[in-house]
């Protein structure tokens, strides 16, 4: 008689890296602008952190510089249309420049899209 196979894993979260060329100002624009904590930040000087915000974790790795890029670096979600329109004003009051302000797409979901210092494209949907 064989063995049933285990249960399948499940992947709980995702802690995409975003390159970036100067680790402390991207620290400070996550962590002042868009509301993240700081949980570590590697080496002297540093060239690796980890930003989180909720459930949200996202790793920092510092490049020589910027990349031309026009795709997405990361999706994050939250649970309501209520909850993203929230996390737009509260942006839109720090001052965040958007590459894409609040929309509402044609499969019914709401989503804005921000543009970090080194061209990172951060999508929040709702």
């Amino acid at each position: 008689m064989r063995k049933s196979s285990p249960s399948r894993a499940t992947i709980t979260g995702a802690e995409p890296q975003l390159l970036v060329t100067d680790i402390n100002r991207s620290c400070n624009f996550f962590c002042e602008k868009l509301g993240f904590t700081l949980i570590f930040s590697y080496g002297e000087p540093a060239y690796y952190a980890q930003v989180a915000r909720d459930a949200a974790r996202l790793n920092l790795k510092s490049i020589e510089r910027t990349m031309d890029r026009e795709e997405l670096s990361v999706s994050m979600t939250v649970a309501t249309a209520h909850e993203i329109k929230m996390l737009f004003l509260e942006f839109q009051s720090a001052g965040v420049s958007f590459h894409q302000t609040l929309e509402k797409q044609p499969w019914g979901a709401e989503n804005f899209i921000v543009k970090d210092q080194d061209g990172n494209l951060l999508l929040f949907a709702g």
